[in-house]
C-alpha cells in the first residue's frame, strides 16, 4: 500500500491547453496537446486520515526528496501517451462502448435483445450511432443477481460472437464475463477485449488461462459479488483503496500489460463513494493505463435527481460522461449511444476555442 498518491487537476482544453503547454505553464495529459493541467493534488495516508496538498507543477521542486521522487514517477505516467493496444481503437480520442445485454434480467434492458435478429439490429444501430466497441454480456451483474451456469451464459451469447466479425470486421468486440471458459471460447470466436467485472477474481483460473492469449483486459473494481455488493459497502478511503486494488492487480497480470482500468461505478459503492470516484477520476491516470467508466442509467443518477428521474436517465448519464471526458477519461460504456456521441461532439467543438 502506498502512502502518497498524485492526481492531475486544474485542467485546460483546446487552444488554451496548447498555449500553456508551449509556454511550459502546464503539462499535457496522456500525451495530448488539447488537454493540459497545471496543478496536482498529493494525497497522503496519515494516522488521522488522508491529507491533501494542492500545488502548482512549477513548485514540485520544493517538495522533500522522498515525495518529489514519487510525484515525478507518477507524472511520467500521467503525461505519457497511451499505447494503442486495442484493435481499431485510438486512445487519443474518446471511445464509446455500446452495451448489448443478451440476458432476461439486466437492470435496464433485460429481455430486450436476447433474440438473434433483435441483437444484430441493436448492434447495427449502436455502430451507426457512434459506438466503436460493442460489449456483449450473457449474465446479469445487477445488484442482487446470482451467478448462472456457464453453459447457459454461453448459449445466450455464442450466436452473436460466432457471427460478429463476419459482419463488423473493424469494430472492437468486447465480452463481459467472469468465467474463464467463456473467456477462452469468446477469444476463439473473435473477441478483442475481455471485460470482467470481478477484476479477474471470480474465477481462479481466469488469468492462468488467459496467459495463452495476447488479449487486452478491462480490470474492473467490485467490492463483493453482484449478489452482495450493495450490502453496506465500506472503505477506509474509497478513492485510495481502489487505487491500491488496481496497483496490486496490475502486478498480478503477467502475460501482458494491455490493461484498461474501470473503477466500477455502482459495484459495491454508495452514492458518496460513486461521487468521490467520479469527481477525482483523474487520480487513476497515474497508473499509466486508459480509463473506462460506465455510469449509464445507474442508480446514483436517481439518487441525485429524485422526482426528476427518467426511464433512460439520459441527462444524468450524459452529464457524468462529459465531466469524465473533461478529466481525460478515454472510454465510456453506455446504453444510449447516439445521445452520448452527440454530446461528446458538441463538447469537443466548444472546447476547440
Amino acid at each position: 500500500m502506498r502512502k502518497y498518491y498524485t492526481r492531475a487537476c486544474n485542467f485546460y482544453h483546446g487552444s488554451e491547453a496548447i498555449r500553456l503547454i508551449q509556454t511550459k505553464k502546464a503539462l499535457p495529459l496522456n500525451g495530448k496537446n488539447n488537454i493540459a493541467f497545471d496543478s496536482i493534488e498529493i494525497f497522503s495516508r496519515e494516522k488521522r486520515g488522508v491529507k491533501v496538498n494542492l500545488i502548482n507543477i512549477n513548485k514540485i521542486f520544493k517538495l522533500n526528496k522522498k515525495i518529489r521522487k514519487i510525484v515525478k514517477e507518477d507524472l511520467s505516467k500521467i503525461v505519457s501517451k497511451r499505447k494503442d493496444f486495442l484493435k481499431h481503437i485510438n486512445f487519443q480520442s474518446p471511445s464509446i462502448m455500446g452495451i448489448l445485454n443478451l440476458t432476461p434480467d439486466s437492470f435496464s434492458d433485460g429481455g430486450k435483445f436476447n433474440n438473434y435478429s433483435k441483437a444484430f439490429k441493436q448492434i447495427s444501430n449502436m455502430i451507426k450511432s457512434g459506438a466503436n466497441i460493442i460489449d456483449v454480456g450473457g449474465e446479469s451483474t445487477r445488484p442482487g443477481s446470482k451467478t448462472i451456469d456457464p453453459k447457459i451464459e454461453w448459449e445466450r451469447i455464442k450466436y452473436v460472437l460466432n457471427n460478429f466479425k463476419k459482419k463488423y470486421k473493424k469494430i472492437c468486440l468486447s465480452v463481459d464475463t467472469r468465467k474463464s471458459d467463456i473467456m477462452v471460447k469468446s477469444i476463439t470466436s473473435g473477441a478483442d477485449l475481455i471485460n470482467d467485472v470481478s477484476g479477474f477474481n471470480h474465477d481462479p483460473f481466469a488469468l492462468i488461462k488467459l496467459r495463452d492469449f495476447n488479449i487486452p483486459k478491462v480490470l474492473h473494481h467490485m467490492q463483493g459479488t453482484p449478489k452482495t455488493m450493495q450490502r453496506y459497502p465500506k472503505y477506509k478511503n474509497v478513492l485510495l483503496d481502489i487505487y491500491d486494488f488496481f496497483e496490486k492487480e496490475i502486478s498480478n497480470i503477467t502475460d501482458n500489460k494491455k490493461i484498461i482500468i474501470d473503477p466500477g461505478i455502482g459495484f459495491g459503492k454508495t452514492l458518496k463513494h460513486n461521487l468521490t470516484l467520479i469527481s477525482n477520476i483523474s487520480l487513476f491516470h497515474s497508473l499509466g493505463f486508459p480509463i473506462l467508466v460506465g455510469t449509464s442509467r445507474k442508480r446514483f443518477i436517481n439518487q441525485i435527481s429524485g422526482e426528476y428521474d427518467s426511464k433512460d436517465r439520459t441527462g444524468g448519464t450524459l452529464a457524468s460522461v462529459l465531466y469524465l471526458l473533461s478529466q481525460g477519461v478515454q472510454m465510456f460504456r453506455v446504453h444510449n449511444v447516439r445521445e452520448v456521441k452527440q454530446g461528446i461532439m458538441v463538447y469537443e467543438k466548444i472546447n476547440e476555442k
